[in-house]
C-alpha cells in the first residue's frame, strides 16, 4: 500500500488495479436513475417541470464528480511496467526472470 498526496490509502491488486475512496464519488450520478424520487412537476424552473431541470442538474453533478475524482487521483504513481525490469534481449529469448541467457 502507498500513501498518496491526497492523504488517502490505495489498495493495489494484481494487474495494476487500484481502489481509491474517491472512486466511490463516481456512483453519485447514478442517483438520477431512481426516477420515482424525481418524477414531479413542481417546483418549476423557467417553466420547466422539476423532472426535466433536475436531469439537467444531474449532468452537471456527473461532470463535477468526474472532475473531482480525476483531480484527486491523477498524481498517483502507476505500477512499474514489466518491460522496465527486464532487458529487451532477455524478453526476446524467453529467459526473463530465469537468471539470464542459457
Amino acid at each position: 500500500m502507498s500513501e498518496t498526496m491526497s492523504g488517502t490509502e490505495d489498495v493495489r491488486r494484481d494487474g495494476g488495479l487500484r481502489f481509491s475512496p474517491w472512486n466511490l464519488m463516481l456512483l453519485l450520478p447514478f442517483l438520477c436513475l431512481v426516477t420515482p424520487w424525481w418524477n414531479a412537476i413542481e417546483p418549476r424552473l423557467f417553466g420547466m417541470p422539476f423532472f426535466y431541470w433536475s436531469q439537467f442538474a444531474f449532468v452537471l453533478v456527473g461532470v463535477g464528480s468526474v472532475a473531482v475524482v480525476y483531480v484527486r487521483t491523477r498524481d498517483e504513481q502507476s505500477p512499474e511496467a514489466v518491460s522496465a525490469r527486464f532487458d529487451v534481449d532477455e524478453l526476446d529469448e524467453g529467459t526473463a526472470g530465469r537468471g539470464g541467457a542459457r
